[in-house]
């Protein structure tokens, strides 16, 4: 009778683990795909709502305005820093599949930011677009695991921010392997202490190995380009390049 309580317990815990390591996960990650969905859909309704309608045009058509040169890169709008776990931006990493839409909100906090939100902003780093070091982090594992794939990265990935902006294109550079207390990895030139930025970087940081946290996957990327609203979704995001 014993045996058979302890292997049913047994049975119960394995059921318990596979939950939180596979099934909970699979929810969780769909739940925050979707949340990262809505909010890029209420930021295209209230752009279109902001525009106005296209008026007749005038009998006389006056002289046009010279274009911007085509191709020129466009200089990125920066949105102050948000309040610990408010959202301003959605991530989307094509190598991580079609359906990957993460919600971005200020601080790193579990409780308040990884857990419920997906990825969090270190406070004080640069917002995306800015010059500096855009450092994020997410959980590799548990609660959706937002940057579970991030060892799948290739060079030059895009890594893109949807802000109520536009879009803020990265193109991934390299992976590297820190101890919990190497914070280098935040500063404003990564790794180079006392060097002032004259460059846009954007550094992931979550938990290694997977299931442990005894040392910390760094992923580098670089500025490639920013996108206005008015644009519509960037190359990257149609399948482009």
């Amino acid at each position: 009778m014993l045996g058979e309580i302890l292997i049913t317990l047994g049975v119960l815990s394995l059921l318990f683990v596979a939950w939180q390591l596979w099934i909970g996960d699979w929810i969780g990650a769909a739940e925050k795909n979707a949340a990262g969905k809505s909010i890029s859909e209420q930021w295209a309704r209230e752009y279109a709502a902001s525009t106005p309608a296209a008026s007749t045009p005038p009998a006389s058509t006056p002289t046009p305005t010279p274009a911007a040169t085509p191709g020129a890169p466009v200089t990125p709008v920066v949105s102050p820093e948000p309040a610990d776990a408010q959202i301003f931006g959605v991530m989307y990493v094509p190598r991580f599949g079609k359906d990957y839409q993460v919600p971005m909100a200020g601080g790193v906090s579990r409780p308040r930011t990884l857990d419920p939100i997906g990825i969090g902003h270190y406070p004080g780093a640069p917002m995306p677009g800015a010059i500096g070091n855009v450092a994020l982090a997410a959980h590799r594992t548990t609660f959706g695991k937002p940057f579970n794939q991030i060892t799948h990265l290739h060079l030059n990935d895009a890594i893109v921010i949807e802000t109520a902006a536009g879009w803020y294109t990265y193109r991934f550079r390299n992976l590297e392997y820190v101890k919990p207390t190497a914070i280098d990895v935040l500063l404003p030139v990564p790794q180079k202490p006392g060097v002032k930025a004259d460059g846009r970087y954007l550094t992931m940081t979550s938990c290694s190995p997977m299931y442990f946290a005894t040392e910390r996957i760094v992923a580098y990327s670089v500025f490639d380009s920013f996108t206005p609203r008015a644009d519509g979704p960037p190359a990257s995001l149609k399948g482009g390049t």
